[in-house]
């Protein structure tokens, strides 16, 4: 059994329920992801099957690509991603994971990449509270003194400071699965999910192993 798919995160709507509440919904398309490889642990070291989605232009697909859709017998992709999986061999090339798999899954977890904020500071990027705002003191968004006296003189690994925010691979999960649309291939799932606009994502199924 496959239990996750790749999609696109589409953004983000939302839902009047029954009783009347609204409810944040995200929309991922998830496009039928095709086995393109199967990963054995006699071949390869362990269990998994590569997937690939994805429209690409022709003119998008170089050699090596064209190449080795032609040996696995498939149709070049844009993405290629890969799906831990308990037996592989019970996979073959060719054969689809579509939305329809997730019929009746109630919660799922989703993992993207993150938006990059570019470099930033202690405040924005851990939350720290500052210095004061008067004109008179000289201390504002800095994090503060980090050093250490002559023992033992050097600043300790993994302190909080400024550097480079986003671009995480980020799970949010046990999200509400509302709802599936197989004719469109759309995932319709409660709550925020990590990245931006047309960023891949991939949904697994919580309840599954």
């Amino acid at each position: 059994m496959i239990n996750a798919i790749f999609g696109k995160k589409v953004g983000m709507t939302q839902q009047f329920m029954e009783d009347g509440t609204v409810i944040p919904i995200t929309v991922i398309q998830a496009e039928p992801n095709v086995i393109t490889q199967v990963k054995t642990v006699d071949t390869d070291g362990y269990e998994a099957v590569q997937v690939g989605f994805g429209a690409i232009k022709a003119n998008k697909v170089n050699k090596p690509m064209q190449a080795e859709a032609d040996k696995r017998g498939v149709a070049p992709t844009k993405h290629l991603r890969e799906i831990r999986v308990e037996n592989a061999s019970e996979h073959a090339v060719g054969e689809e994971q579509k939305v329809g798999a997730f019929a009746e899954t109630k919660k799922v977890d989703v993992t993207g990449t993150s938006k990059g904020k570019g470099f930033a500071g202690v405040m924005k990027r851990y939350g720290f509270r500052g210095g004061p705002g008067g004109h008179g003191a000289h201390f504002h968004r800095a994090p503060g003194s980090v050093g250490q006296c002559a023992t033992p003189s050097r600043v300790f690994k993994g302190l909080r400071l400024p550097g480079h925010m986003g671009v995480d691979t980020v799970t949010v999960r046990n999200l509400d699965l509302v709802s599936i649309d197989e004719e469109q291939n759309l995932m319709l799932i409660r709550g925020a999910v990590p990245g931006g606009t047309n960023a891949v994502v991939r949904v697994r199924m919580a309840d599954a192993m």
